[in-house]
Formats: structure tokens, C-alpha cells, sequence
């Protein structure tokens, strides 16, 4: 009786802290944000269950109630663009006590415009530091309060929707050169071309994640019922503790691994970086010769040393610099007289080391580079600039730095130390279906939006069969929990790359010129069929933007200049005309004609392939006139016809009188 009596006092007492409880708002909603013209704008949280809530902008006040979860939602009618604007959200309260226990929430800096959603992988994820040396004149002057950026915390839930995203300091934030800096180089340029274009406020939502499949950004309903097998594989990793455990067991693992690649690294012991070290026993090896780093014809995995001595004139003698490293596979720890200038820990990320003032010393300094690999064969990427760059322009590269010291492409080899294999096991969670449509998709709506950018499929290219589906139910998925089925998206094809270099295993760099099977090339047609398809959906083709030994082009403005256009014809319903594509097809003898939805550049036109019913394509004589593609056939009865059907297209040559390039395809006739 008196346990009864005890819980009762207790639940007595609790019950006022209870009905104390802040009314919360999402994430996203912080001063600085920018709320969508031309639509209801929903405002939702949390409160007490049954409490009022208020909502009080532009001096008018918009009320409701909690329901029986504690949830509410107000939709403040259409908006014109504008701002700065005020948004106070409060509950009911009826004493001062009341008030300062649980206070307003008084929103400032509000804007009312365009809001656009960036979603992917890594494409997106590229920052403005990583394309700092293509537009270093205007990122220096970046400064534009109209343009405001958030970016979405990563995080993955493997259990179902959330509500919420993951708490975190990033809020909206005004394009300036320091806070654009971290954040992604398409959706900044984006929000800069669209304030230029609109004149009225621009918010960008990034939401990406490098590497990630297209999978993981998809409901489990939506696959349920054509991919079982995918959302029953996200559920092996419903128990928390074997996750835990297994990312505390490959830590350790990794930790391990060091410990003795430093242990038994004679690099490490007898001090291979220093400038004093007697290096005139290594051997002289080519850094675009792979042999170096193998033993018994396969990679090495461990570390391997190489050093390159470079002279320095009395002029250029503690000067700060920059070097130049290209891109390296897979990890590097780079010295200059010793001391570590910077360090890499994977392939992608160009080498870019800031040599500060009084480092670099008249007469004799030596580079040295420390590659670390795991697997694969470590190598030097061709077509990059390797250069010591000195004055006022060296963070550029286009244009080039004027004051350059090239470097010797010959360098001394040294042995590192030979190790196993890392082992691990793998629980990137992130990689797994409708990870990421749990915990950072479904808590954004339905947050008002003008339209979606899509720019993803690097990781599907193995797969590119299903990828059309996975992208249609994607969409649908998006626009049916935003509740817009009109909802504008704008896909990015694939841009041109040599995929041949994911593999960690140096290719030739070749132009490929008789017709090959490419994953790269059937995943662009799913995207382009996709597009195609949806009245509500554009594609923005990218084909000549990309680089053959990168996967993170670095022309990310033109990218947001062509994503833009899109926007311009799906959203505000511009008369702009995007990358030509194929309207319509007819045999004529043993001619193909194809027609296009505008006017070609004219002339002789490559990487054009027909087959018959056996699909064995074989290239084909093309040319361009007007809105026509004539196409010579030496196959007695053409049934397919392709073009720039390849990983790197790089003879694609067929443009618009626009300037924009053809839409990779192909047809059937």
C-alpha cells in the first residue's frame, strides 16, 4: 500500500514537469533560414499533448493544437519573396513563472524565396575548397546575404523514418568565402545563379554522402514489394550491439594495422624523410611506372618511400609555396626536409601542400612521399599537375600559376614495409537500403521546396540494370512524403570518366575508339529514359564536364549553370533549350535519320554505333545538318542505334548550335 501511495507522490510530482516541456522545432528550422515562396509553408514540432500552439509572422497569428503525441503542424499561407522577417513560435501560457520556464522560440533573419534541395553522393559532397583553384577570383569575393546554406549531418538508422535529423551546429548560413568553404561547390553556385537569375532570396539544403548507392536514399516500403531481399539485408544490422561492435573490432583492427606498419617501417627508423639522409643507394624509378610498387607481380600492400631532390635559387628561397601532387591512390604522408607538409588518407582528394614562408632553403631540399596502401597498386594519377607553384597566383590553376618549378617525373624508390591485409568486416551502414531515407530524408518534410537536384550513380555503375526502377520509385517515394506529385527534380547524368581507374589498379589512359560494353554508359541511359519518362523531371547532361582520371570534376559551375537551366524550364517555365536529344527515327536505304529537338552543330560526328538484332554494334559514318543526324549503315538491317556509348566518351563531338552536348543514347529503330 505504501509503494502505491509513494509512485503516486512521485507521478504526482513529475506531472508538472511533464506539461512543462519546450515546444521544439526540426532542425532545420534556425534564424537565417529560408522558408518557400509561392506555397503553403508547413511550420511543425513538438509540445505537450493537447497544448496550443502559436505561430505569430508578419504580424498575423496562425494557432493549433498537439495532438495526443505531442505533434503539431501550422501551414502559413503562400508568401511573396521578401525578408527579413521574424517567426515567434509559444504555447499556451497564463503566468510570468510559465513564461520563463518555457520561453518563445523566436526565429530571426528569415527570408522568403526559392528553397532547393541537393541530394547524392560524393558530386555534391565536393566542396568550395576542393574547386577553389578553378575560381579562385570569385570565391574570393564571395558575399551574398541572399543565398543561404544548410548542410544535413550524416547519419543512418537502420530501424526506420525518423522525425528528425541529427542535431548539430551547422545552421543557415549566408554564402561568404569562409562559410561556402566546407560546403558543396554545386549547390553554392547553384544558389548564386538562381539569386542572379530570380532577385529573390535562395536557400540550398545539402543532403549527400559520398559512395552511397542509390538504394539507400529509398523507403522500405518502396522497395518492399520488387526488392525484398534489400531491406531484409538493412535488417541483419537492426541489433546496435553487433553494429558496435564490429566498428570497435575494425578500429582496433586499423590501429593494429599502423602500429606495426610504423613498427616495422625502416623509413620510420632510420628517418627517410630527412633532408641529411644518404639516399644515393635507392634506385631511380618512374612515378607513371607501377613496377615500383609491386612485388611478385601484385601491389604492395604496406608503405613504399620515394624522394625527389629539387633545387631552390637565392630568389625563390623562403618563399612560402605550393606543391602540387596531383592526385596519389591510395594514402600519403608528404615531408619536405623532414618535416610533414600534409597527409592524404585516400585517392580522391587532389594533393594540394602549403610550404609556409622560411621553409624552402636555398641550394639542396628533398620531397618525400610515404604511400600507405592497403590494396590495390599505389601509383601516381597521370594528367595531373605535379609543380612546386611560388607567388601571388599559386592556389590557382586555371590559369596555371606563371611561377612554377616543375617536377622530375623520376624519383628515388626506397622499400617500406611489407603487411597483411587489414582485416575488417564490413558495417558501412550508410551503404545499405533505406538507411538514408530514414535518418536524413524523411525527417526534411515536408519542408516547402522549389525542386530536388538528383546527382548520384557512381556507386550503381556495376549494376545499372535496375537503376531506372530504383530512380522512378525514388521520385515517387520523395513526392508522395512531401505530398507534392508534381514535385520538380532535376537529374545529373553521369559525367565522362574512366572508370577503369576505381579499380586501385593503374589503367592505360586511352581514348577508347571501336564500341565496348560500358556500366558507366547503360547507367546515363537510365538516367536519360527516367528523365524522359516523367513530366516533372529534367536531366542535365554533363557528358563533356567530366575528367578521364577523376571522379570529382572539378567544373562544378558549369554543372550548377546547366542544373539552373533545368530549373528555369521545369519550375519558372522558361523557353531555354537544354542538351539536344532524339525526337524521332526513320530508315531511309541504307541511311539512318535521326532527328533532333534543335539545331545541330554540322559536321562529321564520332562515337555513333549501330547494330542489328545481334546487338554486335560496330561504328558508323555520321553526320550533322540542321536538326538531322545522318547515319551510313554497312549492316544490312539496322535495329539499334547508340552514341557516346562509353565509360569516357572523349570523341563525343555532337553539339547544338547552343553549345551544350548531346544527350548520350540509344535508340532502337
Amino acid at each position: 500500500m505504501k509503494r502505491r501511495i509513494l509512485i503516486g507522490l512521485l507521478a504526482v510530482c513529475l506531472l508538472p514537469l511533464t506539461l512543462q516541456a519546450q515546444i521544439t522545432l526540426p532542425q532545420l528550422f534556425q534564424s537565417g533560414m529560408v522558408l518557400q515562396r509561392g506555397k503553403p509553408i508547413p511550420i511543425w514540432g513538438k509540445a505537450n499533448p493537447g497544448e496550443q500552439v502559436t505561430i505569430t509572422f508578419r504580424k498575423k497569428e496562425y494557432t493549433t493544437t498537439a495532438d495526443a503525441d505531442g505533434h503539431w503542424r501550422i501551414d502559413l499561407p503562400k508568401q511573396k519573396a521578401g525578408g527579413p522577417y521574424t517567426l515567434k513560435v509559444q504555447g499556451a501560457r497564463n503566468t510570468e513563472q510559465e513564461e520563463s520556464r518555457n520561453p518563445a522560440i523566436e526565429l530571426t533573419d528569415v527570408l522568403i524565396g526559392d528553397v532547393w534541395l541537393c541530394s547524392g553522393q560524393s558530386n555534391i559532397d565536393v566542396t568550395i575548397e576542393r574547386v577553389y583553384p578553378q575560381y579562385t577570383d570569385e570565391i574570393d569575393g564571395f558575399n551574398n546575404s541572399q543565398v543561404r546554406l544548410f548542410r544535413v549531418q550524416n547519419e543512418t538508422n537502420t530501424h526506420g523514418p525518423q522525425h528528425d535529423i541529427k542535431p548539430t551546429s551547422t545552421n543557415w548560413k549566408p554564402v561568404t568565402k569562409q562559410n561556402a568553404w566546407p560546403f558543396s561547390a554545386v549547390g553554392t553556385f547553384l544558389g548564386l545563379r538562381m539569386q542572379q537569375e530570380t532577385g529573390v532570396p535562395q536557400g540550398i539544403i545539402v543532403n549527400s554522402w559520398g559512395g552511397t548507392p542509390i538504394e539507400a536514399w529509398i523507403s522500405a516500403d518502396s522497395l518492399q514489394q520488387d526488392y525484398p531481399l534489400l531491406v531484409e539485408r538493412t535488417k541483419l544490422y537492426q541489433n546496435g550491439d553487433y553494429v558496435k561492435a564490429q566498428q570497435r573490432a575494425n578500429q582496433l583492427a586499423d590501429q593494429r594495422w599502423n602500429e606495426l606498419l610504423d613498427a616495422n617501417d625502416p623509413g620510420i627508423q632510420q628517418h627517410f624523410a630527412e633532408l641529411s639522409y644518404d639516399d644515393s643507394a635507392w634506385t631511380t624509378v618512374n612515378q607513371f611506372s607501377t613496377d615500383w610498387a609491386k612485388k611478385n607481380g601484385r601491389g604492395i600492400v604496406g608503405s613504399i618511400w620515394l624522394r625527389q631532390h629539387i633545387t631552390i635559387d637565392k630568389a625563390h628561397a623562403g618563399k612560402p609555396a605550393r606543391l602540387l601532387l596531383g592526385t596519389l591512390f591510395d594514402a600519403d604522408r608528404t615531408f619536405l626536409n623532414g618535416k610533414e607538409i600534409g597527409r592524404t588518407y585516400y585517392q580522391y582528394p587532389p594533393r594540394r601542400y602549403d610550404i609556409p614562408e622560411g621553409m624552402l632553403r636555398e641550394g639542396d631540399n628533398v620531397i618525400t612521399i610515404r604511400f600507405i596502401n592497403k590494396y590495390g597498386i599505389a601509383h601516381f594519377i597521370p594528367e595531373k599537375p605535379y609543380l612546386l607553384a611560388f607567388g601571388d597566383d599559386r592556389m590557382s590553376q586555371s590559369p596555371m600559376p606563371q611561377d612554377v618549378l616543375p617536377l622530375n617525373t623520376q624519383w628515388l624508390h626506397h622499400a617500406g614495409a611489407d603487411m597483411p591485409p587489414c582485416p575488417s568486416g564490413d558495417v558501412s551502414l550508410q551503404n545499405l537500403p533505406t538507411t538514408l531515407y530514414n535518418a536524413v530524408v524523411h525527417p526534411l518534410a515536408p519542408y516547402a521546396l522549389s525542386g530536388v537536384v538528383w546527382y548520384q550513380g557512381e556507386s550503381n555503375t556495376g549494376n545499372p540494370a535496375p537503376y531506372g526502377d530504383y530512380l522512378q520509385k525514388l521520385m515517387g517515394n520523395w513526392r508522395t512524403l512531401w505530398q507534392e506529385p508534381q514535385m520538380p527534380f532535376v537529374i545529373v547524368q553521369l559525367a565522362n570518366y574512366d572508370g577503369r581507374q576505381q579499380t586501385g589498379s593503374p589503367s592505360p589512359i586511352t581514348t577508347q575508339t571501336e564500341p565496348v560494353n560500358s556500366g558507366w554508359a547503360a547507367l546515363r541511359e537510365q538516367q536519360r529514359q527516367t528523365a524522359t519518362a516523367d513530366p516533372y523531371a529534367e536531366l542535365a547532361c554533363i557528358i563533356d564536364l567530366g575528367e578521364t582520371v577523376d571522379i570529382h570534376p572539378l567544373r562544378k559551375k558549369d554543372v550548377a549553370e546547366r542544373i539552373g537551366r533545368c530549373f528555369d524550364r521545369l519550375v519558372f517555365n522558361k523557353k531555354v533549350t537544354l542538351s539536344p536529344v532524339v525526337v524521332a527515327s526513320e530508315v531511309q536505304g541504307t541511311n539512318i535519320i535521326l532527328t533532333f529537338d534543335q539545331p545541330l552543330c554540322d559536321g562529321e560526328i564520332l562515337d555513333v554505333e549501330l547494330a542489328g538484332d545481334d546487338r554486335r554494334f560496330q561504328n558508323a559514318k555520321a553526320t550533322a545538318e540542321g536538326t538531322k543526324l545522318t547515319i551510313s549503315s554497312d549492316i544490312p538491317t539496322p535495329r539499334y542505334v547508340r552514341y557516346a556509348w562509353k565509360d569516357n566518351p572523349l570523341r563525343a563531338n555532337l553539339r547544338g548550335t547552343n553549345g551544350l552536348p548531346a544527350v548520350p543514347f540509344e535508340r532502337k529503330l
